[in-house]
């Protein structure tokens, strides 16, 4: 038996590649595995395969392997789905949804942000080694767009099309004209108990509306403020998240944060073979309501951690613990704010720190209850000309 499965196994990767390396032709190449000598394995079989699988390939770029096999075909795709876990339990980004999903609980999960100022464009990836250097897997994408009234950042999972009629299109943020607040936007529900209100009209544009039931638009998801530095000292920015949806109590032991399962998009590009819901309204904005959890028991709060004035240096000092190398202004720590009770030991734990390493690249590291998008967001905020804060 063994023999036999790495007989499999080392098929389904030659095949596997040749599916990642060869997007184009993702039918032709699914369709030929399907007539091959494995179309019609034994469930129990095809499990223990995509399990070792899913075990022997627990990098990138070798983890290519196991999102090929969940393109192939819906029960290759359903079994996948139930072997492979979501980052909050195997600290692994594997699918594009795992960037709307929480992170490690147990520790920070490390990535970097590239800045490109000639095209105003922002590239998050994730670090696939301990270094602050490496080459990174590509997550996602923000272009920035300025406009009378502020700025907005354009969020994408392609690294080169960031445009909002992209069905790869998955967010923003938008900030005010000082730069000193600004609203995460997703483009989807974040949890299925949600409740939405249109507070501006509806207006479709050239997209069709295939699914009604999964609405598709604007939801803002949290809030960024900035303090006003009126009196123009140069002290350390202080920041106040708002996160909408993640209720407090999901930093306890125990505690519940939203998990989105998929995208209600259609035609992602490395997922042809998926069947998604599409839905795409022009929605300028909508309002979102309900949390998992008790009603009452409040959103979470996220403060940036006050730094200590280091007299010999002469600034202002966080500890980073080695993943900060350059100090900048933006450089900054979250943690949750204890706004309804007396601080415990949840609310010492580092959830988003930021910081400067080089002179256009920065590491973005994020655990529960954030997800990448919304920590890639709240970081894009610390980028943004801030006229009253500095």
């Amino acid at each position: 038996m063994p023999i036999m499965i790495r007989t499999i196994i080392n098929d389904l990767k030659s095949r596997s590649q040749r599916v990642v390396q060869d997007a184009s032709s993702m039918d032709s190449v699914s369709d030929g595995l399907l007539q091959s000598c494995w179309a019609h394995m034994p469930q129990e079989l095809l499990r223990e395969v995509l399990i070792r699988i899913e075990a022997s390939e627990d990098t990138w770029p070798q983890r290519k392997s196991v999102v090929a096999c969940a393109g192939v075909c819906r029960s290759w795709r359903h079994i996948t789905k139930e072997i492979v876990k979501i980052p909050q339990f195997s600290s692994m980004i594997t699918f594009p949804i795992s960037v709307k999903q929480p992170g490690p609980r147990e520790h920070l999960l490390q990535c970097f942000i590239k800045r490109n100022r000639a095209t105003q464009t922002y590239h998050l990836y994730l670090s696939l080694t301990s270094t602050l250097f490496d080459d990174g897997k590509f997550l996602l994408s923000a272009r920035k767009c300025r406009h009378p009234a502020g700025t907005d950042y354009m969020i994408s999972l392609d690294s080169n099309d960031g445009s909002k009629g992209s069905n790869n299109h998955v967010g923003k943020l938008r900030s005010n004209f000082v730069g000193t607040k600004f609203t995460i936007y997703d483009d989807q529900l974040p949890h299925p108990g949600a409740k939405v209100t249109k507070s501006r009209s509806t207006r479709l544009a050239n997209l069709k509306q295939v699914s009604p039931k999964v609405p598709t638009g604007n939801y803002p998801v949290a809030h960024i403020s900035y303090e006003l530095n009126v009196l123009g000292s140069r002290g350390p920015r202080r920041m106040h998240c708002a996160m909408d949806t993640i209720p407090a109590s999901a930093i306890e032991p125990g505690g519940i944060a939203p998990t989105q399962t998929e995208f209600s998009l259609k035609n992602l590009d490395m997922f042809p073979s998926f069947s998604f819901s599409r839905s795409k309204s022009n929605d300028e904005e909508n309002s979102v309501s309900g949390h998992l959890g008790d009603q009452n028991d409040g959103v979470l709060v996220l403060k940036n951690k006050a730094p200590r004035w280091h007299e010999p240096l002469q600034c202002w000092c966080l500890n980073f613990h080695g993943r900060v190398t350059i100090a900048s202004v933006k450089n900054f720590q979250l943690a949750a704010s204890p706004e309804n009770g007396p601080a415990g030991p949840e609310h010492d734990k580092i959830i988003l720190q930021f910081g400067k390493v080089g002179k256009d690249v920065f590491t973005m590291d994020y655990r529960y209850p954030l997800s990448a998008f919304q920590a890639f967001a709240i970081c894009l905020s610390s980028f943004d000309t801030k006229i009253a804060c500095e």
